[in-house]
């Protein structure tokens, strides 16, 4: 990883956290479940010796990918509110339902709380317009079309 990553401060904050329950609780109990099942004695045999010392490279991985990803960071805020960027939360309509959206990047990306990359195809889309502009969308279940009702 070697360009910067766009966050939100917000994003930046909850991977800070994720890193450090990782650090501070998840990697020690881990160690101390690897050293128990250690102690049981034949290691080739061992399932929770085993299964422990996969979870460990895996808490380790996590650890690793997060202190890269913090470390190249960059929090971006948008500067106006005239047309929609990276940090904005903007209200669509789609049909006759208003949707709220907020446009960030990969790493903060998750559909279930409304938050989509700025490189998803929506995301895409709704880059550089402005309210009233509306945009067509491919999606699986067909062609959506959304109107941009506000920018935040």
């Amino acid at each position: 990883m070697h360009q910067n990553i766009l966050i939100t401060q917000a994003g930046l904050d909850t991977l800070k956290a994720e890193l450090a329950d990782l650090v501070d609780n998840r990697r020690p109990a881990q160690v101390a479940r690897l050293t128990a099942a250690r102690d049981m004695g034949d290691l080739s045999e061992n399932s929770d010796y085993i299964s422990a010392k996969e979870e460990l490279t895996f808490i380790d991985g996590r650890i690793a990918e997060l202190e890269d990803i913090i470390r190249i960071a960059k929090v971006t805020a948008p500067s106006s509110n005239s047309q929609i960027s990276f940090g904005h939360t903007v209200t669509v309509r789609v049909n006759s339902t208003h949707v709220v959206y907020k446009i960030v990047g990969e790493w903060e990306a998750d559909p279930a709380e409304k938050k989509i990359s700025m490189s998803s195809p929506l995301g895409q889309a709704l880059i550089g317009k402005k309210v009233g502009d509306k945009v067509e969308v491919t999606a699986p279940a067909g062609k959506i079309l959304y109107t941009i009702v506000t920018i935040e």
